[in-house]
């Protein structure tokens, strides 16, 4: 009985080791850094993967930076924000910087679909941010959920949405084991990341 205990016991340890591992791994800031690039690949090769790089940049990178400063100097309690107080100042700065990249994007002529791609990005924060002052909401599969709807329409989508369903489903189990959220919060995530994309693909492209 004590030898099922003590393994019933390592067995959680090692969930929530893989839950802590995927949690970082498919961070929102990831997503966001790799989704533009992604997508300028796909779309227009080299050159599109210059205009990635230049979303990536200010979409990702620089808030990712933000971030880590706000961590060190004690602003956020952790690079996930996972309090929700934190949370409004941080969504706020990086609003302006997607309009940023928006407003770069269109004056420099960028390919249409980069541009719907940091729209996306936007729709989501309108979408995800306001509802986050009430309610934790997982920011982590609103993004992921995002991402596999705007490669799918790019890709083939029914092998695209098979796999994107179950990595979305992983991160969202990773959320819940380490108590970050609750299932309710991951779904709710997901379905708002999900549909604004849907929504806004529809819209532009």
């Amino acid at each position: 009985m004590v030898a099922t205990g003590g393994g019933g016991v390592q067995e959680a340890r090692r969930g929530e080791r893989g839950a802590r591992v995927l949690t970082e791994l498919f961070a929102p800031a990831h997503f966001v850094i790799g989704l533009p690039l992604a997508v300028g690949a796909v779309t227009s090769g080299w050159s599109g993967l210059g205009w990635g790089a230049l979303a990536a940049v200010l979409c990702g990178g620089i808030p990712a930076m933000v971030i880590a400063t706000g961590v060190k100097s004690g602003r956020f309690n952790n690079r996930h924000v996972t309090e929700r107080s934190q949370r409004p100042w941080l969504v706020g700065v990086i609003v302006a910087l997607v309009l940023a990249a928006l407003a770069l994007l269109a004056a420099l002529g960028a390919p249409w679909v980069m541009v719907a791609c940091v729209t996306i990005m936007l729709v989501t924060l309108a979408v995800v941010g306001p509802i986050t002052l009430a309610w934790k909401i997982s920011f982590h599969t609103a993004v992921a959920a995002g991402s596999v709807v705007m490669l799918a329409h790019l890709l083939s989508a029914v092998p695209v949405y098979v796999v994107g369903v179950l990595l979305v489903a992983a991160i969202g189990w990773s959320r819940v084991v380490i108590r970050d959220h609750t299932p309710a919060q991951v779904t709710a995530g997901a379905i708002a990341g999900g549909g604004a994309t849907w929504v806004t693909l529809a819209l532009m492209l």
